[in-house]
Protein backbone atom coordinates (compact mmCIF):
# COMPACT_ATOMS: atom_id res chain seq x y z
CA UNK A 1 0.00 0.00 0.00
CA UNK A 2 1.56 3.60 -0.77
CA UNK A 3 0.83 6.93 -0.39
CA UNK A 4 0.77 9.30 -3.78
CA UNK A 5 -0.95 12.48 -5.22
CA UNK A 6 -0.16 14.62 -7.17
CA UNK A 7 1.79 12.04 -9.55
CA UNK A 8 -1.42 10.16 -9.76
CA UNK A 9 -3.05 10.87 -13.09
CA UNK A 10 -4.57 8.51 -14.94
CA UNK A 11 -5.62 4.93 -13.44
CA UNK A 12 -6.57 1.56 -14.89
CA UNK A 13 -7.83 0.93 -11.37
CA UNK A 14 -11.08 1.29 -9.55
CA UNK A 15 -11.10 4.44 -7.71
CA UNK A 16 -13.28 4.36 -4.34
CA UNK A 17 -13.51 7.75 -2.66
CA UNK A 18 -14.18 7.62 0.93
CA UNK A 19 -12.40 5.81 4.47
CA UNK A 20 -15.31 4.92 6.26
CA UNK A 21 -16.93 0.93 6.49
CA UNK A 22 -18.45 1.19 2.62
CA UNK A 23 -14.84 2.14 1.49
CA UNK A 24 -12.81 -0.22 3.18
CA UNK A 25 -15.12 -3.14 3.01
CA UNK A 26 -15.54 -2.66 -0.94
CA UNK A 27 -11.15 -2.21 -1.53
CA UNK A 28 -10.62 -5.36 0.64
CA UNK A 29 -13.34 -7.52 -1.60
CA UNK A 30 -11.89 -6.33 -4.61
CA UNK A 31 -8.75 -7.90 -3.84
CA UNK A 32 -6.61 -9.08 -5.71
CA UNK A 33 -7.73 -6.27 -8.42
CA UNK A 34 -6.09 -2.76 -8.10
CA UNK A 35 -7.80 0.02 -6.25
CA UNK A 36 -6.70 3.23 -5.32
CA UNK A 37 -8.92 4.29 -1.90
CA UNK A 38 -9.08 7.98 -1.69
CA UNK A 39 -9.61 9.16 1.92
CA UNK A 40 -9.89 13.19 2.86
CA UNK A 41 -8.43 12.24 6.41
CA UNK A 42 -6.04 9.26 7.87
CA UNK A 43 -7.98 6.47 8.18
CA UNK A 44 -9.67 5.78 10.97
CA UNK A 45 -10.76 9.31 11.19
CA UNK A 46 -13.16 11.11 9.65
CA UNK A 47 -15.55 8.25 9.33
CA UNK A 48 -19.17 8.41 10.72
CA UNK A 49 -19.00 4.73 10.50
CA UNK A 50 -16.23 4.83 13.50
CA UNK A 51 -18.36 6.64 15.61
CA UNK A 52 -21.24 3.96 15.47
CA UNK A 53 -21.92 2.68 18.65
CA UNK A 54 -24.63 0.55 18.29
CA UNK A 55 -23.20 -2.26 16.06
CA UNK A 56 -24.84 -4.12 13.61
CA UNK A 57 -28.29 -5.63 13.32
CA UNK A 58 -28.09 -9.57 11.99
CA UNK A 59 -30.68 -12.15 12.35
CA UNK A 60 -27.90 -14.25 13.59
CA UNK A 61 -29.72 -15.83 16.93
CA UNK A 62 -31.19 -18.88 17.64
CA UNK A 63 -35.29 -18.40 16.85
CA UNK A 64 -34.39 -15.27 14.76
CA UNK A 65 -34.99 -14.98 10.73
CA UNK A 66 -33.98 -12.77 8.01
CA UNK A 67 -37.53 -12.60 7.43
CA UNK A 68 -38.26 -10.95 10.63
CA UNK A 69 -35.57 -8.66 10.45
CA UNK A 70 -36.91 -7.77 6.96
CA UNK A 71 -40.19 -6.93 8.64
CA UNK A 72 -39.44 -4.77 11.10
CA UNK A 73 -37.28 -2.86 8.52
CA UNK A 74 -40.38 -2.08 6.29
CA UNK A 75 -42.48 -1.50 9.48
CA UNK A 76 -40.37 1.79 10.88
CA UNK A 77 -40.00 2.89 6.96
CA UNK A 78 -43.29 4.04 6.83
CA UNK A 79 -44.53 2.62 3.19
CA UNK A 80 -41.33 3.26 1.58
CA UNK A 81 -38.89 0.71 1.92
CA UNK A 82 -38.39 -1.16 -0.87
CA UNK A 83 -39.12 -4.88 0.41
CA UNK A 84 -37.22 -6.64 -1.84
CA UNK A 85 -34.26 -4.64 -0.70
CA UNK A 86 -34.62 -5.58 2.70
CA UNK A 87 -34.86 -8.82 2.58
CA UNK A 88 -31.99 -9.03 0.18
CA UNK A 89 -30.09 -7.19 3.14
CA UNK A 90 -31.40 -9.20 6.05
CA UNK A 91 -30.85 -12.70 4.13
CA UNK A 92 -26.81 -11.41 3.56
CA UNK A 93 -25.98 -9.99 6.80
CA UNK A 94 -24.73 -13.73 8.21
CA UNK A 95 -21.83 -14.14 5.42
CA UNK A 96 -20.66 -10.05 5.72
CA UNK A 97 -20.69 -10.78 10.04
CA UNK A 98 -18.26 -13.62 8.83
CA UNK A 99 -16.30 -11.42 6.75
CA UNK A 100 -16.13 -9.13 9.22
CA UNK A 101 -14.76 -11.67 11.53
CA UNK A 102 -12.14 -12.87 9.18
CA UNK A 103 -10.69 -9.29 9.11
CA UNK A 104 -10.40 -9.39 12.68
CA UNK A 105 -13.66 -7.59 14.03
CA UNK A 106 -13.73 -8.56 17.71
CA UNK A 107 -17.62 -8.91 18.12
CA UNK A 108 -18.56 -9.65 21.96
CA UNK A 109 -19.27 -13.33 22.40
CA UNK A 110 -21.59 -14.95 25.32
CA UNK A 111 -20.47 -17.18 27.63
CA UNK A 112 -21.22 -20.51 25.08
CA UNK A 113 -18.67 -18.39 22.66
CA UNK A 114 -21.94 -17.59 19.99
CA UNK A 115 -22.19 -13.84 19.30
CA UNK A 116 -23.52 -11.95 21.91
CA UNK A 117 -26.78 -9.75 20.45
CA UNK A 118 -28.78 -6.23 22.22
CA UNK A 119 -31.51 -5.08 21.39
CA UNK A 120 -32.62 -1.46 19.95
CA UNK A 121 -35.52 0.27 19.31
CA UNK A 122 -38.48 -1.16 17.17
CA UNK A 123 -36.39 -4.57 16.73
CA UNK A 124 -38.73 -7.29 17.61
CA UNK A 125 -35.55 -9.43 18.63
CA UNK A 126 -32.14 -9.38 20.16
CA UNK A 127 -30.26 -8.87 16.75
CA UNK A 128 -27.53 -6.75 17.60
CA UNK A 129 -24.00 -7.56 16.75
CA UNK A 130 -21.93 -5.38 19.25
CA UNK A 131 -18.17 -4.85 20.25
CA UNK A 132 -17.68 -3.98 23.75
CA UNK A 133 -21.15 -2.37 24.17
CA UNK A 134 -20.80 0.93 22.40
CA UNK A 135 -17.37 0.54 20.72
CA UNK A 136 -18.59 -1.48 17.30
CA UNK A 137 -17.80 1.07 14.93
CA UNK A 138 -14.39 2.30 16.08
CA UNK A 139 -13.50 -1.48 16.45
CA UNK A 140 -14.58 -2.39 12.89
CA UNK A 141 -12.80 0.25 11.25
CA UNK A 142 -9.65 -0.27 12.92
CA UNK A 143 -9.75 -4.10 12.16
CA UNK A 144 -10.64 -2.96 8.44
CA UNK A 145 -7.91 -0.38 8.21
CA UNK A 146 -5.67 -3.20 9.40
CA UNK A 147 -6.56 -5.00 6.87
CA UNK A 148 -6.34 -3.13 3.86
CA UNK A 149 -2.63 -1.76 5.44
CA UNK A 150 -1.88 -5.78 4.82
CA UNK A 151 -3.71 -5.35 0.97
CA UNK A 152 -0.66 -4.82 -1.59
CA UNK A 153 -3.25 -3.89 -4.36
CA UNK A 154 -5.12 -0.75 -2.67
CA UNK A 155 -3.36 2.48 -3.28
CA UNK A 156 -4.08 4.53 -0.47
CA UNK A 157 -4.12 8.26 -0.81
CA UNK A 158 -4.88 10.26 2.48
CA UNK A 159 -5.62 14.01 2.94
CA UNK A 160 -7.29 14.48 -0.26
CA UNK A 161 -10.92 15.55 -1.26
CA UNK A 162 -13.22 14.72 -4.54
CA UNK A 163 -14.69 17.96 -5.27
CA UNK A 164 -16.16 17.45 -8.66
CA UNK A 165 -17.03 14.00 -10.72
CA UNK A 166 -15.96 14.37 -14.59
CA UNK A 167 -18.53 12.86 -16.88
CA UNK A 168 -17.82 12.66 -20.47
CA UNK A 169 -21.08 11.34 -22.72
CA UNK A 170 -22.76 10.40 -19.82
CA UNK A 171 -20.11 7.78 -18.26
CA UNK A 172 -17.62 8.76 -15.47
CA UNK A 173 -14.63 10.17 -16.67
CA UNK A 174 -13.00 10.74 -13.48
CA UNK A 175 -12.28 13.39 -10.55
CA UNK A 176 -11.48 16.56 -9.72
CA UNK A 177 -9.08 16.02 -6.43
CA UNK A 178 -7.85 19.13 -3.99
CA UNK A 179 -5.88 18.59 -0.88
CA UNK A 180 -8.06 18.68 2.28
CA UNK A 181 -8.20 21.40 4.10
CA UNK A 182 -6.07 23.76 2.08
CA UNK A 183 -8.24 25.54 -0.24
CA UNK A 184 -5.44 27.67 -1.88
CA UNK A 185 -4.34 24.29 -2.95
CA UNK A 186 -4.06 23.48 -7.19
CA UNK A 187 -6.64 20.73 -7.70
CA UNK A 188 -5.34 17.99 -9.92
CA UNK A 189 -7.22 15.76 -11.79
CA UNK A 190 -7.61 11.91 -11.88
CA UNK A 191 -8.64 10.05 -15.17
CA UNK A 192 -10.65 7.00 -14.20
CA UNK A 193 -13.46 4.91 -15.80
CA UNK A 194 -14.52 3.25 -12.63
CA UNK A 195 -15.72 5.35 -9.43
CA UNK A 196 -17.18 3.90 -6.22
CA UNK A 197 -18.41 7.40 -4.15
CA UNK A 198 -18.54 6.09 -0.18
CA UNK A 199 -18.15 9.46 1.00
CA UNK A 200 -20.50 9.16 3.37
CA UNK A 201 -23.44 11.14 4.77
CA UNK A 202 -24.83 15.09 5.48
CA UNK A 203 -24.99 15.83 9.19
CA UNK A 204 -22.61 18.03 9.25
CA UNK A 205 -24.79 20.28 7.25
CA UNK A 206 -27.45 20.53 10.76
CA UNK A 207 -26.04 22.89 13.70
CA UNK A 208 -26.45 20.00 15.83
CA UNK A 209 -24.95 16.47 14.58
CA UNK A 210 -23.51 13.81 15.55
CA UNK A 211 -21.52 13.49 12.92
CA UNK A 212 -18.01 14.38 11.57
CA UNK A 213 -17.25 17.56 9.76
CA UNK A 214 -16.26 15.10 6.95
CA UNK A 215 -20.02 14.36 6.83
CA UNK A 216 -20.88 17.51 4.93
CA UNK A 217 -22.55 15.98 1.67
CA UNK A 218 -19.63 16.37 -0.91
CA UNK A 219 -20.47 12.93 -2.42
CA UNK A 220 -24.07 13.62 -2.93
CA UNK A 221 -23.11 16.94 -4.37
CA UNK A 222 -20.65 16.23 -7.06
CA UNK A 223 -22.86 13.13 -8.06
CA UNK A 224 -25.89 15.53 -8.31
CA UNK A 225 -24.43 17.85 -9.99
CA UNK A 226 -22.75 15.56 -12.68
CA UNK A 227 -26.20 14.57 -13.37
CA UNK A 228 -26.89 11.54 -11.14
CA UNK A 229 -30.70 10.68 -9.78
CA UNK A 230 -31.26 11.28 -6.39
CA UNK A 231 -33.39 9.58 -4.10
CA UNK A 232 -35.26 10.44 -0.84
CA UNK A 233 -33.34 13.66 -0.21
CA UNK A 234 -35.54 14.96 2.55
CA UNK A 235 -35.31 12.24 4.65
CA UNK A 236 -32.86 12.95 7.42
CA UNK A 237 -33.07 10.74 10.70
CA UNK A 238 -32.16 12.85 14.16
CA UNK A 239 -30.63 10.95 16.61
CA UNK A 240 -32.83 11.56 19.73
CA UNK A 241 -29.97 11.67 22.40
CA UNK A 242 -27.07 13.22 21.47
CA UNK A 243 -25.75 14.69 24.55
CA UNK A 244 -25.99 18.24 25.02
CA UNK A 245 -22.66 19.45 26.46
CA UNK A 246 -21.47 21.97 24.03
CA UNK A 247 -19.20 20.24 21.59
CA UNK A 248 -19.35 20.03 17.72
CA UNK A 249 -19.81 17.17 17.26
CA UNK A 250 -22.58 16.36 19.38
CA UNK A 251 -21.54 12.86 21.79
CA UNK A 252 -23.99 10.15 21.08
CA UNK A 253 -26.05 8.57 23.37
CA UNK A 254 -26.27 5.39 22.30
CA UNK A 255 -29.36 3.38 21.49
CA UNK A 256 -28.28 0.68 23.27
CA UNK A 257 -28.27 2.29 26.32
CA UNK A 258 -32.62 2.62 26.26
CA UNK A 259 -32.42 -1.24 24.80
CA UNK A 260 -30.84 -2.24 28.41
CA UNK A 261 -33.08 -0.17 30.30
CA UNK A 262 -32.25 3.85 30.27
CA UNK A 263 -35.39 5.81 30.47
CA UNK A 264 -36.14 9.34 29.01
CA UNK A 265 -37.24 12.04 31.76
CA UNK A 266 -37.91 15.69 31.62
CA UNK A 267 -36.61 18.38 34.13
CA UNK A 268 -39.40 17.44 36.85
CA UNK A 269 -38.43 13.40 36.55
CA UNK A 270 -41.12 12.59 34.63
CA UNK A 271 -40.92 10.01 31.74
CA UNK A 272 -42.48 11.38 28.73
CA UNK A 273 -42.20 8.84 26.18
CA UNK A 274 -44.72 6.43 28.24
CA UNK A 275 -47.93 8.83 26.65
CA UNK A 276 -46.81 8.75 23.30
CA UNK A 277 -46.14 5.56 21.92
CA UNK A 278 -47.09 1.68 23.13
CA UNK A 279 -42.83 1.29 22.76
CA UNK A 280 -42.01 4.19 24.91
CA UNK A 281 -37.94 5.16 24.95
CA UNK A 282 -38.33 2.24 22.33
CA UNK A 283 -40.50 3.57 19.97
CA UNK A 284 -38.97 4.07 16.57
CA UNK A 285 -36.62 6.80 16.11
CA UNK A 286 -38.40 9.77 14.60
CA UNK A 287 -40.84 9.56 16.92
CA UNK A 288 -38.66 9.81 20.38
CA UNK A 289 -36.70 12.90 18.77
CA UNK A 290 -40.17 14.50 18.37
CA UNK A 291 -40.69 14.01 21.91
CA UNK A 292 -37.11 14.59 22.96
CA UNK A 293 -37.80 17.88 20.83
CA UNK A 294 -41.44 18.87 22.31
CA UNK A 295 -39.77 18.40 25.70
CA UNK A 296 -37.38 21.07 25.29
CA UNK A 297 -39.41 23.35 23.21
CA UNK A 298 -41.96 23.64 26.22
CA UNK A 299 -39.45 24.54 28.62
CA UNK A 300 -39.27 21.20 30.66
CA UNK A 301 -35.92 20.01 29.35
CA UNK A 302 -34.97 16.06 27.95
CA UNK A 303 -32.62 13.69 29.76
CA UNK A 304 -31.41 10.35 29.63
CA UNK A 305 -31.76 8.79 33.29
CA UNK A 306 -29.65 5.42 33.31
CA UNK A 307 -29.40 5.39 36.84
CA UNK A 308 -31.39 2.52 37.65
CA UNK A 309 -30.64 0.68 34.24
CA UNK A 310 -27.07 0.70 34.87
CA UNK A 311 -25.81 2.82 37.75
CA UNK A 312 -22.22 1.00 38.75
CA UNK A 313 -22.14 -1.19 35.66
CA UNK A 314 -22.36 2.08 33.25
CA UNK A 315 -18.56 3.02 32.57
CA UNK A 316 -18.10 -1.22 31.70
CA UNK A 317 -21.08 -1.88 29.77
CA UNK A 318 -20.86 1.45 27.87
CA UNK A 319 -16.97 2.90 28.22
CA UNK A 320 -17.30 5.53 24.81
CA UNK A 321 -20.61 7.24 26.66
CA UNK A 322 -19.23 7.16 30.27
CA UNK A 323 -16.16 8.79 28.89
CA UNK A 324 -18.22 11.58 27.22
CA UNK A 325 -19.88 12.32 30.07
CA UNK A 326 -16.80 12.56 32.61
CA UNK A 327 -15.21 14.74 30.18
CA UNK A 328 -18.30 17.01 30.40
CA UNK A 329 -18.23 16.80 34.24
CA UNK A 330 -21.32 14.73 34.58
CA UNK A 331 -21.26 11.11 36.00
CA UNK A 332 -24.01 9.29 34.45
CA UNK A 333 -23.67 6.28 37.56
CA UNK A 334 -25.67 8.86 39.43
CA UNK A 335 -26.83 11.60 36.88
CA UNK A 336 -29.16 12.29 34.71
CA UNK A 337 -27.66 13.14 31.11
CA UNK A 338 -28.66 16.40 29.04
CA UNK A 339 -29.79 15.55 25.63
CA UNK A 340 -31.50 17.11 22.41
CA UNK A 341 -31.95 15.84 18.73
CA UNK A 342 -29.05 15.87 16.46
CA UNK A 343 -28.32 15.15 12.63
CA UNK A 344 -27.54 11.59 12.38
CA UNK A 345 -28.45 9.34 9.39
CA UNK A 346 -29.59 10.35 6.04
CA UNK A 347 -32.05 7.81 4.28
CA UNK A 348 -31.18 9.56 1.22
CA UNK A 349 -28.19 9.76 -1.43
CA UNK A 350 -27.47 8.95 -4.95
CA UNK A 351 -30.23 6.70 -5.94
CA UNK A 352 -28.58 2.65 -6.33
CA UNK A 353 -29.86 -0.21 -7.87
CA UNK A 354 -29.32 -3.73 -6.46
CA UNK A 355 -25.89 -3.51 -7.33
CA UNK A 356 -24.77 0.11 -6.22
CA UNK A 357 -24.62 1.24 -9.60
CA UNK A 358 -25.83 4.88 -10.20
CA UNK A 359 -27.96 6.58 -12.90
CA UNK A 360 -24.37 7.79 -14.44
CA UNK A 361 -22.24 4.55 -16.14
CA UNK A 362 -19.14 4.08 -14.46
CA UNK A 363 -20.46 5.27 -11.00
CA UNK A 364 -21.25 3.33 -8.09
CA UNK A 365 -22.42 4.43 -4.64
CA UNK A 366 -22.30 2.91 -1.09
CA UNK A 367 -22.94 3.65 2.67
CA UNK A 368 -24.67 6.50 3.38
CA UNK A 369 -24.04 8.66 0.46
CA UNK A 370 -26.23 6.02 -1.42
CA UNK A 371 -30.02 5.07 -1.27
CA UNK A 372 -30.70 1.77 -1.83
CA UNK A 373 -34.39 1.56 -0.50
CA UNK A 374 -34.14 -0.08 2.46
CA UNK A 375 -34.27 2.54 4.55
CA UNK A 376 -37.48 4.38 3.30
CA UNK A 377 -38.54 7.19 5.70
CA UNK A 378 -36.82 6.13 8.40
CA UNK A 379 -34.02 3.77 9.51
CA UNK A 380 -34.40 0.99 11.85
CA UNK A 381 -31.46 1.49 14.65
CA UNK A 382 -28.13 -0.39 13.22
CA UNK A 383 -28.75 -1.19 9.82
CA UNK A 384 -26.74 1.46 8.32
CA UNK A 385 -23.64 -0.50 8.96
CA UNK A 386 -25.17 -3.56 7.88
CA UNK A 387 -26.16 -2.37 4.22
CA UNK A 388 -22.77 -0.47 3.95
CA UNK A 389 -21.02 -4.28 3.88
CA UNK A 390 -24.16 -5.34 2.05
CA UNK A 391 -23.90 -3.39 -0.71
CA UNK A 392 -19.85 -2.71 -0.49
CA UNK A 393 -19.73 -6.58 -1.34
CA UNK A 394 -22.44 -6.28 -4.05
CA UNK A 395 -20.01 -3.30 -5.59
CA UNK A 396 -17.12 -5.28 -5.93
CA UNK A 397 -19.00 -8.35 -7.37
CA UNK A 398 -20.56 -6.04 -9.77
CA UNK A 399 -17.30 -4.70 -10.63
CA UNK A 400 -15.64 -7.74 -10.89
CA UNK A 401 -17.78 -9.29 -13.89
CA UNK A 402 -17.50 -5.36 -15.95
CA UNK A 403 -15.05 -4.58 -18.77
CA UNK A 404 -13.45 -1.44 -17.26
CA UNK A 405 -12.88 0.70 -20.48
CA UNK A 406 -8.93 2.59 -20.57
CA UNK A 407 -9.18 5.91 -18.65
CA UNK A 408 -10.77 8.65 -20.61
CA UNK A 409 -8.41 12.14 -21.60
CA UNK A 410 -9.07 14.78 -19.38
CA UNK A 411 -9.00 18.36 -19.94
CA UNK A 412 -5.92 20.38 -19.12
CA UNK A 413 -7.96 22.88 -16.91
CA UNK A 414 -9.71 22.40 -13.68
CA UNK A 415 -13.62 22.01 -14.78
CA UNK A 416 -14.28 23.72 -10.98
CA UNK A 417 -11.42 25.94 -10.04
CA UNK A 418 -13.32 27.76 -7.12
CA UNK A 419 -10.61 27.11 -4.69
CA UNK A 420 -11.28 29.97 -2.22
CA UNK A 421 -11.66 29.64 1.67
CA UNK A 422 -15.30 28.91 2.66
CA UNK A 423 -16.68 31.73 4.29
CA UNK A 424 -16.85 30.72 7.81
CA UNK A 425 -19.94 32.84 8.50
CA UNK A 426 -21.85 31.67 5.37
CA UNK A 427 -21.26 27.81 6.78
CA UNK A 428 -22.56 28.69 9.88
CA UNK A 429 -25.30 30.47 8.68
CA UNK A 430 -26.15 27.38 6.39
CA UNK A 431 -25.95 24.89 9.18
CA UNK A 432 -27.95 27.17 11.47
CA UNK A 433 -30.67 27.31 8.55
CA UNK A 434 -30.40 23.30 8.33
CA UNK A 435 -31.46 23.21 12.00
CA UNK A 436 -34.07 25.63 12.00
CA UNK A 437 -35.98 25.53 8.96
CA UNK A 438 -35.25 21.11 7.80
CA UNK A 439 -34.71 20.04 11.00
CA UNK A 440 -37.18 17.98 13.54
CA UNK A 441 -40.25 19.46 12.85
CA UNK A 442 -40.69 21.48 9.33
CA UNK A 443 -43.29 23.78 7.61
CA UNK A 444 -43.77 25.89 4.42
CA UNK A 445 -42.62 29.12 5.55
CA UNK A 446 -39.33 28.37 6.88
CA UNK A 447 -38.85 25.37 4.36
CA UNK A 448 -39.35 28.14 1.03
CA UNK A 449 -36.67 30.40 3.30
CA UNK A 450 -34.36 27.60 3.28
CA UNK A 451 -34.74 26.76 -0.44
CA UNK A 452 -34.68 30.35 -1.60
CA UNK A 453 -31.08 31.29 0.77
CA UNK A 454 -29.15 27.59 -0.27
CA UNK A 455 -30.38 28.50 -4.40
CA UNK A 456 -28.76 31.64 -4.06
CA UNK A 457 -25.37 30.16 -2.05
CA UNK A 458 -25.42 27.68 -4.50
CA UNK A 459 -25.26 30.11 -7.66
CA UNK A 460 -22.80 32.43 -6.18
CA UNK A 461 -20.65 30.90 -3.44
CA UNK A 462 -17.04 31.73 -4.54
CA UNK A 463 -15.79 28.46 -2.55
CA UNK A 464 -16.15 24.88 -4.18
CA UNK A 465 -16.19 23.33 -0.69
CA UNK A 466 -19.07 25.78 0.44
CA UNK A 467 -20.93 25.41 -2.75
CA UNK A 468 -20.94 21.49 -2.49
CA UNK A 469 -22.41 22.32 1.21
CA UNK A 470 -25.02 24.62 -0.30
CA UNK A 471 -25.81 21.96 -3.71
CA UNK A 472 -26.62 19.14 -0.75
CA UNK A 473 -28.47 21.33 1.68
CA UNK A 474 -30.68 22.52 -1.48
CA UNK A 475 -31.63 19.09 -2.32
CA UNK A 476 -32.66 17.88 0.91
CA UNK A 477 -34.74 21.55 1.48
CA UNK A 478 -36.22 21.89 -2.02
CA UNK A 479 -37.75 17.84 -1.54
CA UNK A 480 -39.10 18.58 2.06
CA UNK A 481 -40.95 21.60 0.52
CA UNK A 482 -42.57 19.16 -2.19
CA UNK A 483 -43.73 16.50 0.27
CA UNK A 484 -47.07 17.99 1.39
CA UNK A 485 -47.54 15.37 4.41
CA UNK A 486 -45.93 13.91 7.35
CA UNK A 487 -43.96 10.32 6.72
CA UNK A 488 -41.56 8.68 8.93
CA UNK A 489 -38.42 11.43 9.87
CA UNK A 490 -40.36 14.06 7.83
CA UNK A 491 -42.27 15.96 9.94
CA UNK A 492 -44.56 18.99 8.29
CA UNK A 493 -46.70 20.68 11.40
CA UNK A 494 -48.33 22.45 8.31
CA UNK A 495 -49.06 18.80 6.93
CA UNK A 496 -49.13 16.08 10.12
CA UNK A 497 -50.75 13.82 8.38
CA UNK A 498 -49.70 11.29 6.33
CA UNK A 499 -51.01 11.08 2.20
CA UNK A 500 -51.32 7.32 0.89
CA UNK A 501 -50.81 8.66 -2.47
CA UNK A 502 -47.65 9.85 -1.39
CA UNK A 503 -46.65 6.79 -0.23
CA UNK A 504 -43.64 6.71 -2.75
CA UNK A 505 -39.93 7.45 -3.21
CA UNK A 506 -38.96 10.70 -4.23
CA UNK A 507 -36.67 10.25 -7.43
CA UNK A 508 -35.04 13.87 -8.54
CA UNK A 509 -32.15 15.60 -9.66
CA UNK A 510 -30.53 18.73 -8.62
CA UNK A 511 -32.03 20.58 -11.87
CA UNK A 512 -35.20 19.67 -10.96
CA UNK A 513 -34.38 21.07 -6.87
CA UNK A 514 -33.07 24.75 -8.97
CA UNK A 515 -36.67 24.57 -11.01
CA UNK A 516 -38.53 24.12 -7.48
CA UNK A 517 -36.04 27.62 -6.19
CA UNK A 518 -36.84 29.77 -9.52
CA UNK A 519 -40.70 28.83 -8.95
CA UNK A 520 -40.81 29.70 -5.29
CA UNK A 521 -38.55 33.10 -6.33
CA UNK A 522 -41.63 34.01 -8.67
CA UNK A 523 -44.30 33.98 -6.28
CA UNK A 524 -45.38 36.21 -3.20
CA UNK A 525 -44.91 34.32 0.64
CA UNK A 526 -48.58 33.75 0.63
CA UNK A 527 -49.12 31.68 -2.67
CA UNK A 528 -45.76 29.85 -1.36
CA UNK A 529 -47.77 29.15 1.56
CA UNK A 530 -50.87 28.06 -0.20
CA UNK A 531 -49.03 25.55 -2.49
CA UNK A 532 -47.27 24.04 -0.01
Amino acid sequence: MTNTSHNLTRTDDIVIVGGGLAGLFCALKLAPRPVTLISAAPLGQGASSAWAQGGIAAAVAEGDTPEAHAADTIAVGDGLVDEVVALGIARQAAPRIHDLLSYGVPFDRDLEGRLAVGREAAHSARRIVHVRGDGAGAAIIAALSEAVGRTPSIRLVEGFVAEALLVEDGTVAGLQLREAGNFQAKPFLLASRAVVLATGGIGHLYAVTTNPMEASGSGLAIAARAGAVIADPEFVQFHPTAIMVGRDPAPLATEALRGEGATLVNGAGERFMVARHPLAELAPRDIVARGVFAEIAAGRGAFLDARQALGARFADKFPTVHASCIAAGIDPATQIIPIAPAAHYHMGGIAVDGRGRSSIDGLWAGGEVSSTGAHGANRLASNSLLEAVVYAARIADDIAGCSIPAPARLPDAPVASRGGTPDALAGKRLRAMMSAHVGVIRESDGLSEAVHHFAALEREATSIALRNMATSALLVAASAWSRRESRGAHFRSDHPADVPAQAQRTMTTLTAAREIAESLSSLPPVAQSMIA
